[in-house]
């Protein structure tokens, strides 16, 4: 399969160039849509997450599929700028780093679940739009797949952790216990909800949540038992919380010095922990600079993250032998659908000759009893079987040789069959 991947990630670029090419879900079926009708692109898919921006495209025929000049068009920045931070990947390794990324592999916390949630979200915005068909469905479907299978034969998921434990990891650091603490949520995001459960579960004794959508606040502020605040109200309140956990999807910056001081000042500086897990970042780094105030991004949580690694490099060994396996029969099987388009065709072209030819030998033969039009039926049919069978077998054969496409081009050829084949 034709395919290009081009993206930045936690590992190879720092939040703040993420968050240059990071994609709100509002835009996304934007962004999908200019990505299909970009010049010599017919499938896309976006994968737009706090820890990576990845742009998926399966070219048209004949094209090479210009990613970066996607990029340069939609973002109106000269991707050379970043080169260093990108990472591309080609046909059968852009198979590979799909799966990876389906099964938690490539995560910044490896094993944790919501990944594959999040690339669901973007295959069902994709599909939506029309920007995911055949070959891309395929591909990703598969890739759902693999990650079941990762998560059902290894133990990768069961010693996971996650963006929320290491946010109880930190807390307890800051303030010693979390009995009594309060937890805001800024955004009611899947992450922030994970993140206040196991705070709650840790000690953390009340939850209030703002979020622009004053329902979405009060939805999740209800499922913890907690307080729904209008987003308006965000800078009078938040100093009653003891932790802050930002996600917002806010282009630019909603906490920054300035506010940091009020709140330490309405709080007479007892201590504040800002977990902000937006990309674009939602608080300003300037605030870390008060004392009493600790602000802790993405980056920062994937630093305490990487100390829980070596417990999980056995399960993850056994995840990339089964990523590696599932590749192998992706590619085994899209070989062998390369041939079938001219096997159909070749069957239609000859039921088609077998047809005519029947209907001239009964203007020949005049009308013919059931039992005769049976046995012609029969006759033709049986020529046109053991006709077939050695080219069809041939093109089965051959379908995982190097050569079958110039053994498919021969065939169409030959037996003059019309259209193009499938591109693989």
């Amino acid at each position: 399969m034709k395919l290009r991947l081009i993206g930045v990630n936690h590992r190879t670029a720092p939040v703040e160039v993420r968050e240059r090419f990071a994609i709100p879900e509002s835009r996304l079926p934007d962004a999908l849509q200019s990505l299909c009708k970009y010049p010599g692109i017919s499938e896309g898919l976006i994968l737009s997450t706090c820890n990576r921006v990845e742009f998926l495209a399966h070219p048209e025929n004949g094209s090479e599929a210009d990613l970066r000049g996607f990029i340069r068009q939609y973002f109106s920045v000269d991707p050379t700028d970043f080169e260093k931070y990108l990472y591309e990947y080609h046909d059968d390794d852009a198979v590979r780093h799909i799966f990876r990324v389906a099964s938690s592999l490539d995560s910044m916390i490896v094993g944790e679940p919501q990944i594959l949630g999040q690339m669901k979200d973007a295959y069902t915005a994709a599909r939506s739009v029309g920007a995911v068909n055949s070959r891309l469905d395929a591909l990703v479907t598969r890739a759902f797949a693999v990650a079941k299978r990762v998560r059902s034969e290894t133990q990768i998921g069961t010693s996971a952790v996650s963006v929320a434990s290491v946010a109880v990891e930190l807390a307890k650091k800051i303030f010693g216990e979390l009995s009594g603490k309060v937890v805001y949520l800024v955004g009611a995001g899947k992450m922030s909800e994970l993140a206040a459960r196991h705070l709650l579960a840790h000690g953390a004794e009340q939850i209030m949540v703002a979020n622009r959508t004053y329902q979405k606040a009060q939805d999740m502020a209800e499922a913890f038992g907690g307080q729904a605040v209008l987003f308006e109200q965000l800078y009078d309140t938040v100093d009653k919380a003891d932790i802050i956990i930002s996600s917002t999807g806010a282009p630019h910056f909603i906490f920054r010095r300035e506010h940091g001081e009020a709140f330490l000042h309405r709080r007479k500086n007892r201590p504040m922990f800002f977990i902000d897990i937006a990309v674009p970042r939602d608080i300003d780094p300037e605030m870390n600079k008060l004392d009493g105030i600790f602000v802790y991004d993405i980056d920062d949580l994937q630093q305490v993250a990487s100390r829980h690694i070596d417990d999980r490099r056995r399960e993850a060994d056994r995840a990339e032998a089964i990523v590696t396996d599932e590749v192998h029969r992706f590619e085994e099987r899209l070989k062998t659908l390369s041939v079938v388009p001219t096997i159909v065709s070749l069957q239609q072209h000859m039921e088609d000759i077998r047809q005519a030819e029947i209907e001239r030998a009964r203007g020949k033969l005049g009308p013919l009893t059931p039992d005769q039009e049976q046995a012609l039926d029969a006759i033709t049919r049986g020529i046109v079987n053991k006709v077939l069978h050695t080219p069809i077998t041939t093109l089965k054969t051959a379908a995982k040789d190097p050569e079958a496409g110039t053994l498919i081009a021969v065939i169409r050829r030959m037996f003059n069959l019309r259209g193009s084949k499938e591109e693989n």
